[in-house]
C-alpha cells in the first residue's frame, strides 16, 4: 500500500509544482463539491426551477455522502498531508481519504443535472454532459492539487459516483410509482428505515476501529505540521453518516405530507422565484446555524449519544424544511401555487 501511497504523493507534488496561481482556481473547483455549495444551490433547483429534479439531486446527493462515510470507514486510509511532508496542503479534513467525497459526489449529483436536460434537446443534454464531465474532473483535481486526495481515492469515488447515478437513473420510475401507492405513513416509515439503514452501514466499520484500530501519530504529526494550531484528524466517528441520514428522512417525510397536500409548482415571475429563494434560504440557516447554536448550549455537537440524537433532528429539520416547510410558507404568501394531480 505504501507504493501506491507514495506514487501518489509523487503525483501531487508534480501538480503543486506547476505554480502557485493554480491555488485559487483549485480551491473555487473544489468549492463546487461542498456542502455549503449544495445548500445553497439545490434549494433554488428545488424551489425555483424544477423540483422534480431538485429532488432526485437531493437523494443521489444524500445517499452519496453516506455510503462514503461508510466506506471511509472501512477503507480508513489517510490524506496526503497526513502521510507526507513532501506536499503542501491547502485545505485541510479530519475524515479518512478514500474514497474521495467530493469526486463521487460530483459524479453523482452533476451526472444527475445533465440528465435532467429533456432527450428531445439533443445537442443541449450532450453539451450538459460534456460540462458535466468537465466539472467532475477539475473537482476531482482540485482534489489532488490541495493534498487532501491521492490519485486512487479520486478514481475511486468517480467510479462509486457513475455507479450510484447509473443506479438512480435506472431504478428510479419504479421506486417512484411504487411509493405513490403507499399510504402516508408507509411512506414515513419506509423513508426512515431508509435513515436508519444508512446509519448503519457505518456502524460496522466504527465499531471494527474503535477496537482495534489506532490512528497513527505521525499522522497526526503530519497534520499538526501543515495546520498548526488546527483542528486535528478525528475520523472515527458516525456524525457523518448521521447528517446525509437525517436530511434524507426530512426530505421524504416532507415531500410525502405536502404531496397529500397537493405540492406546489415552481412556475412564477422571476421575482416571485427569487423571493421564494431568499426566504427558503433564511429558513434552512434558522434550522442549520440556530437549532446548532441552541442545541449546543446543552449539548457540546460531539460524538456522544444526545448529541448525535440532536445533531439527527436538526437535519431531520432542514430537510423537511426544504420539501415541505419552505414551499407549505410560499404558499400562504402568494409567491406560489399549488399543483394538483
Amino acid at each position: 500500500m505504501d507504493t501506491i501511497l507514495n506514487s501518489g504523493i509523487n503525483w501531487i507534488v508534480a501538480l503543486q509544482n506547476l505554480g502557485a496561481w493554480l491555488t485559487l482556481p483549485m480551491k473555487a473547483f473544489s468549492f463546487l463539491g461542498t456542502e455549503e455549495f449544495f445548500m445553497l444551490i439545490l434549494p433554488a433547483l428545488y424551489w425555483c426551477i424544477d423540483a422534480r429534479l431538485g429532488l432526485r439531486v437531493g437523494v443521489i446527493l444524500l445517499l452519496s455522502s453516506g455510503v462514503n462515510h461508510a466506506l471511509k470507514l472501512a477503507f480508513h486510509g489517510p490524506r496526503p498531508y497526513w502521510f507526507s511532508r513532501q506536499v503542501s496542503a491547502f485545505a485541510f479534513e479530519t475524515s479518512f481519504g478514500v474514497p474521495s467525497g467530493h469526486a463521487q459526489t460530483a459524479a453523482g449529483v452533476w451526472g444527475m443535472l445533465a440528465s435532467g436536460i429533456p432527450s428531445r434537446c439533443c445537442a443541449k443534454k450532450r453539451w450538459a454532459w460534456l460540462a458535466a464531465a468537465l466539472i467532475i474532473f477539475l473537482i476531482g483535481l482540485s482534489r489532488l492539487y490541495l493534498a487532501v486526495h491521492f490519485p486512487h481515492d479520486v478514481i475511486l469515488g468517480w467510479l462509486i459516483g457513475g455507479l450510484l447515478l447509473w443506479l438512480t437513473l435506472r431504478f428510479w420510475g419504479a421506486a417512484a410509482a411504487w411509493l405513490e401507492k403507499r399510504t402516508l405513513g408507509e411512506q414515513i416509515l419506509l423513508a426512515f428505515a431508509a435513515s436508519l439503514f444508512m446509519i448503519l452501514l457505518s456502524l460496522p466499520g466504527l465499531l471494527w476501529l474503535q477496537a482495534n484500530w489506532q490512528i497513527p501519530a505521525i499522522w497526526l504529526q503530519n497534520a499538526a505540521q501543515a495546520f498548526p494550531g488546527g483542528e486535528p484528524p478525528a475520523p472515527v466517528e458516525l456524525s457523518g453518516a448521521i447528517t446525509p441520514a437525517a436530511t434524507l428522512f426530512g426530505l421524504l417525510t416532507g415531500l410525502a405530507w405536502f404531496n397529500r397536500r397537493g405540492g406546489f409548482s415552481t412556475a412564477g415571475p422571476a421575482w416571485k422565484r427569487i423571493l421564494r429563494y431568499l426566504i427558503g434560504l433564511v429558513g434552512v440557516l434558522v434550522f442549520y446555524i440556530g437549532l446548532k447554536m441552541l442545541f449546543g448550549i446543552f449539548v457540546p455537537d460531539g460524538e456522544a449519544l444526545l448529541a448525535y440524537i440532536l445533531r439527527y433532528v436538526r437535519y431531520a429539520l432542514v430537510g423537511a424544511w426544504v420539501s415541505a416547510g419552505a414551499p407549505f410558507v410560499f404558499i400562504l404568501l402568494k409567491l406560489a401555487d399549488r399543483k394538483l394531480g
